[in-house]
């Protein structure tokens, strides 16, 4: 590994003298202009603030002043796309710029959000006309502007329709498993390759914008059955230095009216700036975060979990020549996670401590041809490990009302993952239409050393005398590795200004599972109007997902025995399990469809009415079967999902503000026995029989309303209004066995208020601003529980517990 990185620092060093060889002075141009937009009577109003960032040759960033005015000077000529963002609005355009030559542009900004398979821009259409893959987006403006308690990118997924967090705190895209979503940093995999669920941690201060990609059918995509996100970060500042630093102080813990130590301290300080003037950009940010958040049904004093985390990213923009770029990363994330799954049945002594160290070195180079082809090439390397530790060596006891003991798992996974991709785009090209061609080919290698111990488990009964007992066999260690190479075409093929279709064909191969999977996929863009203002999208296709490497490491684990007890604590029967892989493995693999109706009602009003579908087969569950004395504990490879959608999405927008109101009703069903709630990062010790039902974060009407306001006094009024259904729980009696169907009964509706109101300020120091404000979340202080009673014999049962109060934090970042 010394090697590789050293082998990336020697090849950021030949780019740095690369570019310095070529630094030679030239005539240059400038650009200045001016941002508006239009109100419903056709009357320009000027935008003050807006973010301007010129892209070619070199990157350049900019801001408009009072008076919507911005100037770029000493720009190298070439060919430049110019970008314009502020709250709620974005334009972008291409320019030619000549030496020794000014520049006068005009950008009228108009409406963006997160309107799925909808992008608007600065022509005159506001509908994409050519992309047919289901995609939203949370662009920068939302970034910087929406509340978010944690201060983390994965907290703004739940802005896109169709994305929640389900009850375990894992993000569920578009009625998927967190195991069955694909998690990309700019187009990098950074999934946990043990779990298969996202294991990502970079400041969100370098984030740029998040796309969630519902239907992908461009074949670039795999390895997931779900959805797929990709978090783009912003490129670095190729002529000026920028500085920011917020939460530098701490918010302080107050248990019964009295401070009792810290709360949170979550300092970030980004730096961004040229190392070689329009050649070399640098970005660096830093995060320190410790935190406890309370289970509210607790005693004060026992009621707080505690997280330290410290995350570092580090990436270098270069320009090489006009027609290579290059850009290389390194993150480091270790992280602490104490009293882990801490709830209202489950006191601190009883959970485990989760501690996690991880890193990820990145590079990628985009060369463009004469002919105007490009070919991107991309390396990384991801490492991840991860400890479960218990907190107490006492035995291990589910009781109806609590649980005692320390933890019961004990856990050591030491994973990597190497990556490396090639993928060609060409130029368009004229036959029958226009056919926009690409192709590539990606090779993966992932490893898993993992030692797993588990201890005994009793679960006490009303009468608090045991019932049962299950005991583990002898700790276990296992290395797993897996190959997998990937290769693809695809065709944007425009047959005329009304109709384009995007055909691909995409091929996996997993060492893992031994086997060529075929993935054909086609979507369209239809207009059914001339002037492009009504677009019908749609498509289908197959998508097949790698196999977690916990999945074949199964068979190496800790077999159990499960022992019955009478009141006197005597044997009663006992029954061995074994583990057994039932019918070897495949790769899950998923068949989507999605037809939507794109209709601009008017210049200021976007509508969207889809619907999705998702069948999922081979999906990975757990099964206890019995025969006698003996047994055996299933993974079977025939877990079977789907997910139906209907949506409803509109995007008004008045003056300079935006918002975003959307209605979704769903249907998320499938196999129950989930492999990772009994051997991921929190598992669960008792393994009922599987059954089929609402999956734990079916959430079948939710009604979700955002926005960006532009308010008098330079102030941004961002609210969120989130209402659905609340969460399907089964009922369970003292030897938690489930009575009754499972997932029956569901917890109260839910319904979140949350509000950040900000200003930007200048500050006396020279071009130093600072924006100040302050967030309140749960406004009206909604009990939205997080903990039922579900079993039948507690005197508590359907009784709701741990609902979070109302939270205020302040808002103060500098800027330099």
């Amino acid at each position: 590994m010394k090697q590789k990185l050293a082998g990336t620092a020697v090849a950021i060093g030949l780019l740095a003298a690369c570019v310095s060889a070529q630094s030679t002075g030239q005539a240059t141009g400038t650009v200045d202009g001016v941002v508006f937009t239009v109100d419903a009577n056709g009357g320009h109003a000027v935008i003050p603030t807006a973010r301007i960032s010129l892209d070619g040759p070199t990157h350049i960033e900019a801001e408009s002043d009072g008076a919507g005015k911005f100037a770029f000077n000493a720009v190298p000529p070439g060919a430049y796309t110019i970008n314009a963002q502020a709250p709620g609005l974005a334009s972008n355009r291409t320019i030619a710029v000549t030496a020794e030559s000014a520049s006068e542009i005009a950008l009228e900004m108009k409406v963006q959000a997160v309107v799925e398979s909808t992008t608007v821009t600065a022509s005159t259409n506001q509908i994409d006309t050519k992309e047919s893959s289901g995609s939203s987006t949370i662009g920068e403006s939302a970034v910087r502007n929406m509340p978010n308690l944690n201060e983390r990118f994965d907290s703004l997924l739940p802005l896109i329709p169709g994305v929640v967090r389900g009850p375990n705190g894992l993000i569920n895209m578009k009625g998927a498993q967190a195991s069955q979503n694909g998690s990309l940093l700019n187009s990098a995999d950074v999934t946990d390759p043990a779990t298969g669920t996202s294991a990502l941690n970079v400041p969100i201060d370098v984030v740029s914008s998040v796309h969630v990609l519902s239907t992908p059918y461009n074949p670039e995509y795999g390895k997931f059955t779900g959805a797929v996100s990709n978090v783009e970060t912003r490129p670095g500042s190729f002529n000026k230095f920028r500085i920011s630093a917020q939460n530098l102080l701490p918010r302080v813990r107050r248990v019964d009216g009295s401070i009792m130590g810290i709360a949170a301290a979550t300092p970030r300080v980004t730096v961004s700036g040229p190392l070689v003037k329009d050649r070399i950009a640098f970005t660096q940010s830093f995060e320190y975060r410790y935190e406890r958040n309370q289970v509210y049904s607790l005693p004060p004093l026992e009621a707080w979990t505690r997280s330290e985390n410290f995350n570092s990213y580090t990436q270098m923009d270069a320009n090489i020549t006009k027609k290579q770029t290059a850009t290389a990363s390194f993150a480091i994330f270790p992280q602490k996670f104490d009293f882990y799954g801490l709830n209202t049945f489950t006191p601190q002594e009883s959970t485990p401590n989760l501690h996690q160290r991880g890193y990820q070195a990145y590079l990628q180079h985009r060369y463009v041809t004469d002919s105007g082809n490009l070919l991107t090439s991309q390396v990384s390397f991801r490492k991840l490990d991860a400890d479960l530790l218990p907190n107490s060596n006492a035995p291990y006891q589910l009781l109806v009302e609590t649980t005692k003991g320390g933890f019961f798992n004990h856990q050591d996974r030491d994973t990597t993952r190497t990556e490396w991709a090639e993928i060609f785009r060409s130029h368009p090209r004229h036959y029958f239409g226009l056919h926009e061609l690409s192709a590539g080919a990606n090779f993966v290698h992932s490893s898993y050393d993992g030692r797993q111990e588990f201890l005994p488990v009793q679960i006490i009964g009303v009468a608090n005398y045991p019932l049962k007992q299950i005991q583990f066999g002898p700790t276990s260690t296992f290395s797993i590795h897996q190959n997998e190479t990937a290769w693809f075409i695809g065709d944007k093929w425009t047959v005329s200004d009304r109709l384009t279709f995007d055909l691909g064909l995409r091929f996996d191969r997993d060492s893992v599972t031994d086997s060529v999977n075929t993935a054909p996929r086609v979507g369209f863009v239809l207009s059914l109007t001339g002037d492009g203002k009504t677009m019908l999208k749609g498509g289908a296709g197959y998508f097949y997902d790698r196999v977690p490497l916990n999945v074949p490491a199964f068979r190496y684990l800790p077999t159990r025995t499960v022992t019955e007890l009478n009141p006197a604590g005597e044997v009663v029967g006992s029954t061995k399990y074994s583990n057994v892989i039932s019918n070897g493995l495949q790769n899950p693999r998923s068949e989507v469809w999605n037809l939507e109706l794109n209709r601009e009602v008017a210049s200021n009003f976007l509508v969207r009415v889809g619907y999705q579908q998702r069948n999922t087969v081979y999906g990975y569950f757990v099964n206890p079967i019995v025969s006698g004395s003996t047994g055996s504990l299933s993974l079977s490879n025939h877990g079977r999902d789907i997910y139906k959608e209907f949506q409803v999405t509109a995007l008004y927008r008045i003056h300079r503000s935006t918002l975003n109101t959307s209605y979704v009703h769903s249907r998320a069903h499938g196999d129950l026995n989930d492999f990772n709630q009994f051997f991921g990062n929190d598992p669960l010790a008792v393994i009922q029989p599987n059954q089929r039902g609402r999956l734990t974060f079916d959430a079948p009407n939710r009604f979700l309303a955002w926005g960006e306001i532009a308010a008098p006094w330079k102030l941004t009024i961002a609210p969120v209004l989130d209402i659905r259904s609340g969460f399907p729980y089964s009922t369970v009696n003292q030897y938690r066995e489930f009575v009754g169907p499972r997932n029956e009964l569901r917890f109260p509706r839910f319904v979140s208020t949350d509000l950040q109101v900000w200003r930007r300020v200048r500050l006396p120091i020279k071009e130093t601003h600072a924006r100040i404000g302050f967030g309140v979340f749960n406004v009206f202080n909604r009990d939205n529980y997080r903990d039922v009673q579900n079993d039948l014999d507690s005197s508590r049962f359907g009784q709701f517990f741990n609902g979070p109060s109302r939270t205020f934090h302040g808002k103060f970042v500098l800027e330099f």
